[in-house]
């Protein structure tokens, strides 16, 4: 509207009326040029007027408007002279408003967050805004929830709450849409999205962890918690201690660990030689442990398990007959304590002669007893050595070694030393008649009882249970021994706060981090990682556990942190595939096979080992694969067996052999027998194979051979990949003239027939006598050509040979020396003692014929 409604209305009166002209209103002036307002006489004799607006107003640019008015008279007559003005009303003009806007709200999106199982008064406040300018109108007098069946509610003032306690195992955010009235009931253009997440009750207690960490073998050290806090629910901490424990006690013996044969790992890690295993695999050498109960592991672990029943007699020829004063034993043992038993002693060796020694466990406790012979010794002397440890019944893998010097005896378990809380003394014993026998998992009373029996039976697990005489073991082949080759590691230490404090247990199964500051503890656990150092490692599961400490100011712990359960995958490896390759056939004259050195069958041989690699995408490589490649991949092998076919060795004629040379600078050693040659050691495929191509192969009696075959099969990880199988055959050229005498006699006979067969009935004719000398004359060039090549021939076999005659000669020279040193010969020609340490490997090599492969134990023949 344009007319302003004044109160009281706009009149003005003239005292000169009703004089015409004086006493009449003609006008109403404003002063202000910029009031967007006019004043129009309506009446000129009664005054009344009308204020209208010029222009249009808006009550939102100016709500009101002052200024001043005054009327004019008409004046003295028509002309309007001497018109006289009023004196100056104050016009007060307020512009009424019109519900022209909605309502608008002032954020585009609210959030806010709960606690569970709480009622909140308010959770937050949505805010909406009016641009009319009247209180009626600018006003928002409500809000309201449009989303239905929501579990909150609004008030006038936009505050928003819970009606009914939220959880968050059932929802955990809501999206709930509001709208907002202004006091004229206009609603909002737009409504507003409110967002409310729902969170648990604050727990202290590490957040952002995975329950499963996938491990990739080869991929050096994962991070375990790359994103993991600990959530402290605000409180003041004055430090904290974690501590992670990986769990490998059901992988192998205790954790991932080389799976090699127990002299191979011993030689690897430099062991003295002369060991002797007591608990070997069996075979038609060593029997006695045939009728153990075996607990076969993983990888091709070898594991006795003894249930108090079961006990083995070592041979006599087995057990080293004197121990000396510096012994070593060693074995792998797994016990617990055994219910109603505590009483019994439980013996895991037992002899009785003049070098009386036993090693048993009674009431969790290990003893040693070691009583010297009489004629040697007359004095009280330490007699028995008593250790109470926790790992000798907590029912885990351990690795025990006693070194004995006498009278002190050392005990070290999973490398580390411990000394005999209590030794006692006896006399020395005196010498008896009693046959005496060695025995594991039990010990033999024989002529002392009227009925020889076994008795105080051992329960539990044991392996590698090895004795050697004249040596004792050093801590650091003792820690390579039992080494685990899977752990804990930290990676970027240079990265970790100052006030952090860390340590492993020595087998890295453990590891403590401490700290005074939170941020620092969650900065060195995202450092944690897990680390695998063999090539081909154990697949499966290790679990990982983590316990916490918190510290307040002034009290010793103020929260409850839960422990941590996870698990860390190691995935299967990529299998090698173990590859001999070379010639299959090798054939030298008789002389080469006569002469000193023999031949060299494997000089061209090869060995590679390949595996196949998927290529993936995704950042899942074993789980998506597009296309696999074979890859050539460097690893270790343990054994290298060379099987002889057929007949075995004849050795009054030839012999299988390698020189001590062949195996200078390499961890590796050598057995052979009748059946073949066996090479043991952990060493490199190339070293091996330099090694193979030194086996020597000689017959001294060749005339009778026809051909040797021979079989060869290499092992890695003690059999768990082998190589295929590598056939080859030796046979012999002979250096004289059958060749031609056969091929002369072959030619006559061609001649004969072609001048007697009926193709042409005039040339086997008596008169036709110059057509036969043409024939004899062919025939006799033919015989010289056939007696050239032969000749040719064999002259070219001679300089093949006389070329590698040459060339193993000065091999040989490179690598064998004229000294003292003999050649590897035949079993014959060895010491009585070598033929002793040797036999066990001999028979057990006729065992592993039987089988397809070699099976000597590790004894080295004397060169």
């Amino acid at each position: 509207m344009d007319t302003v409604l004044l109160d009281p209305p706009l009149v003005a009166l003239d005292k000169d009326a009703p004089v015409p002209y004086a006493g009449e209103i003609c006008a109403f002036k404003i002063n202000g040029d910029d009031a967007p307002f006019e004043a129009v006489v309506l009446n000129r004799t009664s005054g009344e007027g009308v204020l209208r607006a010029s222009s249009p107003v808006d009550c939102e640019n100016q709500k009101e408007y002052t200024f001043i008015i005054q009327a004019y008279d008409c004046g003295a007559g028509p002309s309007g002279a001497n018109w006289k003005k009023s004196h100056k009303a104050v016009v007060h003009i307020q512009v009424d408003d019109v519900n022209e806007f909605s309502p608008i709200f002032r954020e585009s999106l609210y959030k806010a967050s709960i606690t569970e199982g709480k009622i909140y008064d308010s959770i937050l406040q949505v805010e909406a805004w009016d641009q009319d300018c009247s209180p009626q109108y600018s006003q928002i007098c409500n809000y309201e929830i449009v989303t239905a069946g929501t579990p909150f509610a609004i008030d006038r003032n936009g505050n928003i709450r819970n009606t009914e306690r939220l959880s968050y195992d059932k929802q955990q955010s809501y999206k709930i849409m509001v709208t907002a009235f202004d006091c004229g009931q206009k609603r909002a253009k737009e409504d507003v999205v409110v967002h409310i997440e729902v969170k648990p009750v604050c727990k202290p207690g590490w957040q952002g962890w995975n329950k499963r960490v996938d491990y990739e073998p080869g991929t050096g050290s994962k991070q375990l918690f790359p994103k993991m806090h600990l959530e402290t629910c605000g409180g003041p901490l004055s430090g904290v201690k974690a501590m992670v424990e990986l769990q490998t006690n059901h992988i192998g013996k205790g954790c991932d660990r080389e799976t090699y044969s127990e002299k191979s790992l011993q030689k690897l890690c430099g062991a003295a030689s002369g060991s002797t295993d007591l608990l070997p695999a069996p075979s038609p050498s060593t029997n006695w442990t045939a009728a153990l109960l075996t607990d076969s592991g993983r990888d091709s672990d070898l594991i006795y398990r003894f249930d108090g029943r079961q006990a083995a007699n070592v041979p006599d020829h087995v057990v080293p007959q004197n121990l000396t004063d510096q012994f070593t034993i060693a074995t792998w043992m797994k016990h617990g304590p055994s219910p109603g038993l505590r009483a019994e002693k439980e013996t895991l060796l037992c002899k009785m002669n003049r070098h009386h020694y036993s090693l048993y466990v009674h009431n969790c406790r290990l003893v040693f007893l070691l009583r010297r012979d009489f004629t040697q010794l007359d004095t009280f002397r330490p007699a028995e050595f008593h250790w109470k440890l926790e790992q000798i019944c907590d029912k885990e893998w351990h690795y025990y070694v006693i070194n004995v010097e006498f009278p002190a005896v050392t005990l070290f378990v999973d490398g580390v030393t411990y000394e005999p809380y209590l030794v006692t003394d006896d006399w020395p014993i005196h010498a008896s008649k009693i046959d005496t026998q060695l025995t594991v998992g039990a010990c033999w009373q024989g002529g002392e009882v009227a009925t020889p029996r076994f008795t105080q039976y051992f329960r539990g697990s044991l392996s590698g249970l090895t004795i050697r005489p004249g040596r004792i073991e050093t801590q650091k082949v003792i820690s390579c021994l039992q080494a685990c080759k899977e752990g804990l590691d930290i990676n970027s230490l240079e990265s970790l706060a100052k006030d952090i404090k860390f340590h492993f247990n020595p087998a890295q199964s453990v590891l403590v981090v401490e700290g005074e500051d939170v941020d620092s503890i969650n900065t060195a656990m995202t450092k944690v990682s897990y680390i695998n150092s063999r090539q081909f490692p154990t697949p499966g599961l290790r679990r990982l556990h983590i316990t916490t400490t918190v510290q307040c100011f002034g009290e010793d712990t103020c929260l409850s942190i839960p422990d941590i359960k996870a698990v860390v995958m190691v995935l299967p490896p990529s299998e090698p595939r173990i590859t001999i390759a070379g010639s299959n056939r090798l054939v030298r004259p008789a002389s080469d096979l006569r002469g000193p050195l023999g031949v060299a069958p494997f000089k061209e041989l090869h060995i590679t080992s390949t595996v196949m690699k998927g290529d993936g995408f995704g950042g899942r490589e074993w789980a998506v694969i597009d296309a696999l490649r074979v890859m050539e991949v460097m690893h270790n092998l343990d054994y290298c067996d060379v099987l002889v076919i057929g007949e075995e060795l004849n050795p009054d004629r030839e012999s299988l052999e390698i020189h001590h040379s062949a195996l200078l600078g390499k961890h590796l050693d050598a057995t052979n027998s009748t059946s073949g040659i066996s090479i043991y050691g952990v060493d490199s495929m190339a070293h091996y194979e330099q090694a193979l191509r030194q086996v020597r192969y000689r017959n001294w009696r060749p005339a009778n051979l026809s051909e040797r075959r021979f079989r060869l099969t290499c092992s890695e990880l003690n059999g768990r990949y082998t190589s295929n199988e590598f056939n080859l055959e030796v046979s012999l050229i002979y250096k004289h003239s059958h060749l031609p005498r056969v091929s002369v006699l072959f030619f006559w006979f061609i001649c004969f027939i072609f001048q007697c067969y009926p193709v042409s009935s005039s040339l086997c004719s008596s008169s036709s006598f110059i057509k036969s000398t043409v024939v004899i004359v062919v025939c006799i060039a033919a015989l010289v050509v056939i007696v050239v090549i032969g000749v040719y021939r064999i002259h070219a076999t001679h300089q093949e040979g006389s070329r590698e005659d040459e060339d193993e000669v000065k091999d040989a020279e490179e690598e064998w020396d004229n000294s003292a040193l003999t050649i590897t010969v035949n079993p014959m020609e060895v010491t009585l003692k070598d033929v002793e340490d040797d036999d066990e490997g001999r028979e057990a090599a006729k065992e592993r014929k039987q089988k397809g492969k070699l099976g000597w134990d590790s004894s080295s023949i004397t060169y």
